[in-house]
């Protein structure tokens, strides 16, 4: 790795102390005198949350892969360790003024590729013109049990509770239009493996509509799932395909399905 990409480790992995006080913060101020340390010798929980992989930048965008248990941008409870901080962090090394802008979110237990802006301008000419500029986004699921139609589209209208559980109605007057489409990549005798896109992008929606047809993906308790073969959430977003803001040119990002998920279906 580069030293910029070191040192952010350093400080990403809560490695570095000023005056016996951790310090995550890039330009974190200094006084003459103070004792900085490294601790060197902390032994990382391999379970601990590491920082997003870039998989394109440029001047107006930067597509990460994003980990399983990251939020996308800070909660209530959770100011620090998000997708959005860290991005932000990392272009500020470059250039003290710049700065990042959320475009569209994935839920903290989903892993996969995220675009980001660089300007509001471009955040607003991706967000304003979503249906015209996405061409492609496609996720891989590892869900509960054999699943009978080989691809199928499921359509719901989806509500929230109070406690931010989504479901589905059967009636258009109720909730927000939801369409999901999937096909059967591989199946095992405990676990399917499917790739899905949607027609439109609801919160929770995936997860609702895979616990509408009586396949949970593994590890989501919240949506009914009884397994977590893989110790996290089955849901990874691996394609994404979009015109470019500026360029005009069509852009075409794809992940491999990660390994976890093969894992379950090796013959």
């Amino acid at each position: 790795p580069t030293r910029r990409s070191s040192d952010l480790s350093l400080l990403t992995h809560r490695q570095v102390l000023v005056e016996g006080k951790v310090v995550t913060q890039y330009n974190h101020p200094l006084q003459a005198g103070q004792e900085v340390i490294i601790n060197w010798s902390l032994v990382r929980d391999e379970k601990q949350v590491r920082g997003p992989k870039i998989i394109y930048e440029d001047n107006d965008i930067i597509i990460i892969d994003k980990p399983a248990g990251l939020l996308s941008i800070a909660s209530d409870k959770e100011k620090e360790r998000t997708a959005y901080h860290q991005l932000t962090d990392y272009v500020r090394c470059q250039d003290p003024d710049s700065r990042i802008f959320i475009v569209h979110r994935l839920d903290r237990d989903t892993s996969g590729l995220m675009l980001f802006a660089k300007s509001e301008d471009i955040k607003y000419a991706l967000q304003d013109n979503w249906k015209e500029v996405m061409v492609d986004r496609a996720y891989v699921a590892v869900v509960e049990g054999q699943v009978a139609k080989k691809e199928d589209r499921v359509k719901s209208w989806l509500k929230e509770t109070k406690t931010r559980l989504v479901y589905s109605s059967s009636s258009p007057q109720d909730g927000q239009e939801a369409v999901t489409h999937y096909k059967v990549l591989e199946a095992g005798a405990k676990y399917s493996l499917l790739e899905i896109r949607l027609e439109t992008g609801r919160k929770n929606q995936i997860r609702v509509h895979m616990k509408d047809i009586g396949h949970s993906i593994v590890g989501d308790k919240k949506y009914g799932a009884m397994t977590n073969p893989i110790g996290r959430l089955g849901l990874h977003a691996h394609i994404l395909a979009f015109y470019h803001p500026v360029s005009g040119e069509l852009m075409r990002l794809e992940t491999e399905v990660p390994k976890q998920f093969s894992r379950l279906f090796k013959k």
